[in-house]
């Protein structure tokens, strides 16, 4: 007589390895995104990578792009010091004066170089545009 055996394809999980939910720091969120935005086609690999979906891949990253990831202050204010103004002089400005600039660094990690010249909305609208909230 023959025997027969059945061989089921049934994996058992550990209880360890099922249903456990991971928590992302907002620091790892920010490396993994990163790492997903540096070439061709990254993004799936990345995702395979580190064991997550893609649809959550995709909305750190939405999320990057928005400045919402790892964002210094939930209202997005930043520090600004300003300083007394220096005495007037009764010399022509120089030319360095015409060329003064001014470094602005976006909540969203862009930053922008601006002409002090520049008018208050004009400077509004270039934040509508660079830092849309």
């Amino acid at each position: 007589m023959a025997c027969a055996s059945v061989v089921s394809p049934i994996e058992i999980f550990a209880a360890d390895e099922a249903g456990r939910r991971r928590h992302w720091s907002d620091e790892d969120k920010v490396r993994i995104v990163e790492e997903s935005l540096r070439g061709y086609r990254q993004g799936s690999a990345t995702a395979r990578r580190y064991g997550i979906s893609r649809s959550l891949l995709s909305i750190w990253r939405r999320e990057y792009r928005r400045g919402m990831l790892g964002a210094p202050e939930a209202g997005g204010f930043m520090p600004l010091v300003m300083e007394g103004s220096p005495p007037a002089s009764t010399e022509q400005p120089s030319r360095e004066a015409d060329n003064a600039r001014i470094e602005i660094t976006l909540t969203n990690g862009r930053r922008m170089t601006i002409p002090t010249a520049l008018t208050p909305s004009h400077l509004a609208a270039l934040l509508a545009v660079l830092d849309p909230r």
